[in-house]
């Protein structure tokens, strides 16, 4: 059937769809609003229409993005590993497996130590209490594991499918995990450690981390 005369043209209107980019900040914006109101006042009293009010969007948006309200903290559990990834494969022969990530743990902006590293080890520390969010944690370092492999494959000149590779990113893998884990533990919770002090206990734990699983990964 023609358009009636002098209508508007056909086709779809309202607003463009979302750039990949403005997605991914407006999970991680939901991760910390997920994670301020799990530690404020915990995981069961948390619904998703509060995750979504702390963001200025609907309950339903906050829905679109995750399937239940722990796994909206994901994003802050995921985010360093396509950087670590990119650093392994830079990984060169003879080069200590600390200096390759030194320039990523001694910067502020880091996506591995910061700027969310208050809110990752809040959030860490509450994976020892909530089952639920103890499952995210683990199921993202399991996710991560892969992505190492293939990065370490790739420096080595290995096929993807190696077991050598393999076996040498959970053994980092599983590093990464303890150091995170070592410092989320010791780390106060009452707020009296400054941001330069809680950056500076991190990155000691991952440098200590990548010295001791160095000679494995030669």
């Amino acid at each position: 059937m023609a358009a009636p005369s002098g209508g508007a043209p056909s086709g779809r209107t309202g607003r463009p769809p979302l750039t990949e980019e403005r997605r991914a900040e407006i999970r991680l914006e939901i991760a910390r609003a997920a994670v301020r109101l799990f530690v404020t006042q915990g995981v069961t009293a948390t619904t998703g229409e509060q995750i979504g009010q702390a963001v200025g969007v609907s309950a339903r948006t906050v829905w679109r993005y995750f399937p239940n309200k722990e796994s909206c903290v994901r994003p802050l559990f995921s985010v360093g590993i396509t950087v670590v990834a990119a650093c392994l494969r830079q990984w060169h022969p003879g080069q200590p497996l600390e200096a390759l990530f030194e320039r990523e743990l001694a910067s502020e902006e880091s996506l591995l130590t910061g700027p969310d590293r208050a809110a990752t080890a809040a959030l860490v520390r509450l994976t020892r209490t909530e089952p639920a969010l103890r499952a995210v944690w683990l199921q993202t370092y399991d996710e991560a594991e892969p992505a190492f492999a293939r990065a370490l494959a790739e420096r080595a000149g290995l096929p993807a499918d190696d077991l050598r590779p393999a076996i040498q990113a959970a053994m980092f893998n599983a590093a990464l995990r303890a150091a995170v884990e070592h410092h989320a533990w010791r780390a106060t919770a009452d707020g009296s450690t400054g941001p330069a002090e809680v950056q500076g206990e991190l990155t000691a734990a991952l440098r200590s981390a990548l010295a001791v699983v160095r000679e494995g990964l030669g």
